[in-house]
C-alpha cells in the first residue's frame, strides 16, 4: 500500500519540480552560453540566445544513414549517399547535430580551445537528440582520444567532455580511456583527405585492459567535428580489430559535401 501511495505522488512531485524550476528561471533567467558578441543575453533553457540559435543549421531527416549528410529529398529509410555507396567505411553509422559553418564554428572552438567546458552539457543534449536512433543501442560510449602530450598542454579532451554527460543521459557505460592515441600527430587542419588519412594511420589502439569490455559490443564514438572521416575511421578500425561488433559515431558538427571534398 505504501508503494502505491508513493507512486500516486510521483506526478505531483514532477509538477511541483517543474513549477519551481519555472519560478527560478523567471527570477533568474538562464544566460546564453555564447558570449562572443558581448554580454550574455537571456535565453530559453536550451542555453543559446534566439539569434545564435536561429543561425545554426541543425541536421534533421532526411539524411544519409551512413555518414549523416543531409539530403534535399527523402530517399527512404536506410538510404546512403553516393560516397557511402562507393566507399567501405569502418564505422557503421554517423549522426551529426548541425553543419560546421561560420555560425557553429565559433561555439565549437570555444569548447575546444577557450576552456569553455561549461558548453559540454549543452552539446551532450544536442548529441542525444541527433543520435536518437542509435543511442539506445549503445553498449559503451567513448571519446576520440587525445595524445597525452597534447592533453597535458590543453588540460582536457573536448571529446571526452561531451562523451561523459552523453553517457549519463543514455545510461550507458562510459569507457574514457579504452581507445589510445599511441603517438602524437600534427593537427588535421589544412590537410587533404589523403594527408589526413596518412596523419592518423596506425595511431589508434585499444588498451589491453579494456578489450573484454569491447568484444561483441555495439559502441558509440564521440567527436567534435567530422570533416573527411579519417580520424573516426582510424578509431573504428581499431575498435573492430579488438572485437567490437559495431561502431556508430556522433559528432557536434559535420562539414558539407563540397567542403569535405576540399579536405
Amino acid at each position: 500500500m505504501k508503494g502505491m501511495e508513493q507512486a500516486a505522488w510521483l506526478p505531483v512531485r514532477r509538477t511541483l519540480r517543474s513549477v519551481a524550476r519555472s519560478a527560478v528561471e523567471l527570477a533568474l533567467p538562464p544566460r546564453s552560453l555564447a558570449t562572443i558578441n558581448g554580454p550574455a543575453a537571456a535565453v530559453q533553457a536550451s542555453g543559446l540566445d534566439a539569434d545564435r540559435w536561429s543561425r545554426i543549421t541543425f541536421i534533421d531527416a532526411p539524411f544519409c544513414d551512413g555518414c549523416g549528410m543531409p539530403f534535399e529529398y527523402d530517399l527512404g529509410d536506410g538510404a546512403l549517399c553516393a560516397v557511402c555507396q562507393s566507399a567501405q567505411r569502418s564505422f557503421n553509422r554517423l549522426r551529426a547535430t548541425c553543419l560546421y559553418d561560420e555560425f557553429s564554428r565559433g561555439l565549437i572552438l570555444e569548447l575546444k580551445h577557450a576552456d569553455r567546458t561549461d558548453l559540454a552539457g549543452l552539446f551532450a543534449r544536442w548529441l542525444a537528440r541527433a543520435a536518437g536512433d542509435v543511442l539506445p543501442h549503445a553498449e559503451g560510449i567513448l571519446p576520440v582520444p587525445m595524445h597525452r602530450w597534447r592533453l597535458l598542454g590543453r588540460r582536457y579532451n573536448q571529446a571526452a567532455e561531451i562523451a561523459r554527460p552523453l553517457a549519463r543521459i543514455a545510461r550507458a557505460p562510459y569507457l574514457p580511456d579504452a581507445l589510445v592515441r599511441s603517438r602524437p600527430t600534427a593537427s588535421q587542419g589544412g590537410k587533404s583527405r589523403a594527408g589526413r588519412k596518412r596523419n592518423v594511420a596506425g595511431v589508434f589502439t585499444v588498451a589491453p585492459r579494456w578489450r573484454r569490455r569491447i568484444e561483441g559490443r555495439r559502441l558509440l564514438l564521440v567527436d567534435d567535428v567530422f570533416t573527411t572521416g579519417a580520424t573516426v575511421e582510424g578509431c573504428a578500425r581499431a575498435l573492430k580489430a579488438a572485437g567490437a561488433a559495431a561502431v556508430d559515431v556522433v559528432v557536434i558538427a559535420r562539414v558539407g559535401l563540397m567542403a569535405s571534398r576540399r579536405g
